[in-house]
């Protein structure tokens, strides 16, 4: 195979696998179930064709630990779950993602992987744009899925069974082809991290760049999603003290730690403090849309098994008690705990959840220092660094905001997400240790040298 094929089909692939992870449920409601799982074969068959043709390079040392320890707690709950069947499907489709994640992770150079990431979020944005259009202009009316999992002919269906509520030209909430607004919400802010990053480093062009900046923020706030708001400014405080980080260099970091800290603790004072005054302006009710009785719900559950948990399953299956009836609201039966920290707790309990937190914490601590600890040349002096070296932190801070009111950690694109930085922070951790020449990884035909340290790094 030609280089120039080669680097075709490998972006091609590493686009396609990372569209599928972030917009699994368009595919299940344009082609059902049936049809979504024939895309996932094709994904973890790519997935095993592109580690053949790269052959990475596999050092020990490299590799998170933590990410093996907490799939090997989820894959040995099989042994005490209350529901065995189930815990073994949830442990396939999670190592299948995991195999995935990590595969585009150690075959891909960050630069690369950080490029398809952008170009799949463009297909998400477009696509949704388009979609949202289309049911706007022509159906003029809620649209139901292709292949509902439920009875569509019963009357005054909840809402939240519709692929799209048409409501665009009323300024939302639009869902998308994901066909949930907090998620659409998610794809847009992942994209204004990742355009805003490679606008500021010169990866794409900047006209361009400044438009997709655009696109992504008028998706944002068409979709009026709450928890994504508030998740952005996470972003937006953590984007702060990390470029504050950055100036004043690694002998004077402790004033910024000290002010983080206390902005952290006025935060949750405010927060506090104005909570009703900002659930009216997010227009929330007082149990955050049902969150708190979920919560409450989960909690009792993980207090029965707190130790060990009920066994692994991801994304919950409504078939699996006690996990099917758990979380019902106005007719919608909801199958997460929307808290990824609550689901890890009620399904593999404190060990899980230990090991779960290792795999995060690793990751952000990896990707903090990783991007305020700039390049420096053989006198040690600082080099100018890429804005790009700031994506694995700011991704890492967007999901864990995500976390505490959703369980998106834990399936599709959250747990690529957290692997994919997981694994690429730790093998750029230890890049200043040379590899055997036998074990170094040939270079794909579109990883040209770049003459940027910071992208070196």
């Amino acid at each position: 195979m030609t280089p120039d094929r080669r680097r075709a089909l490998t972006g091609g692939y590493a686009t396609f696998a990372v569209f599928t992870l972030l917009a699994g449920q368009f595919w299940r409601n344009l082609l059902g179930w049936w049809g979504f799982g024939a895309v996932v074969a094709v994904v973890v068959v790519g997935a095993v064709w592109l580690i053949v043709a790269t052959r990475p390079r596999w050092v020990w040392r490299r590799v998170p630990k933590s990410t093996l320890a907490f799939l090997g707690i989820a894959v040995a709950s099989v042994a005490w779950s209350a529901y065995p069947a189930s815990t073994l499907l949830g442990i396939a489709i999670t190592l299948a993602t995991a195999f995935v994640a990590v595969a585009l992770a150690i075959c891909l150079e960050w630069q690369v992987l950080v490029g398809r990431l952008a170009a799949a979020i463009k297909w998400v944005l477009a696509l949704s744009i388009a979609f949202e259009l289309w049911v706007a202009v022509f159906v003029r009316e809620p649209l139901l899925p292709n292949f509902p999992d439920f009875d569509p002919s019963g009357e005054q269906l909840p809402m939240a069974f519709y692929w799209s509520r048409a409501l665009l030209f009323e300024g939302g909430p639009v869902e998308g082809i994901v066909a949930s607004r907090n998620l659409l919400g998610m794809v847009a802010l992942l994209g204004a991290i990742v355009f805003g990053a490679l606008t500021a480093s010169g990866g794409i062009r900047r006209g361009r760049g400044i438009a997709w900046l655009v696109v992504a923020g008028a998706v944002l706030v068409l979709t009026r999603s709450a928890t994504v708001t508030l998740v952005a400014v996470l972003v937006l405080v953590a984007l702060g003290f990390a470029l504050w980080t950055r100036r004043v260099g690694p002998e004077r970091r402790r004033p910024v730690y000290v002010t983080a800290g206390l902005v952290l603790v006025a935060s949750a004072a405010l927060l506090i403090a104005l909570w009703s005054s900002l659930l009216q302006l997010f227009g929330k009710s007082e149990d955050l849309t049902g969150r708190f009785d979920i919560w409450a719900s989960v909690t009792g559950l993980a207090l029965e098994r707190p130790w060990a948990g009920w066994g692994w399953l991801g994304y919950w299956q409504p078939w699996a008690e006690p996990f099917g009836s758990l979380a019902e609201r106005n007719g919608v039966v909801y199958l997460q705990a929307h808290n990824a920290w609550l689901d890890v707790w009620a399904q593999l309990g404190v060990i899980g959840l230990l090991a779960f937190a290792s795999v995060v914490i690793g990751a952000l601590w990896r990707s903090w220092f990783l991007s305020v600890d700039l390049p420096r040349d053989a006198s040690g002096h600082a080099l100018p660094s890429s804005a790009a070296s700031l994506v694995p932190m700011l991704i890492m801070v967007a999901l864990i905001g995500q976390s505490l009111a959703e369980s998106r950690l834990l399936v599709e694109s959250g747990f690529a997400l957290l692997l994919m930085i997981a694994w690429a922070t730790k093998r750029r951790q230890w890049e200043h240790e040379p590899l055997p020449a036998a074990t170094a990884r040939p270079r794909l035909a579109d990883e040209r040298p770049d003459t940027d340290p910071a992208a070196a790094r």
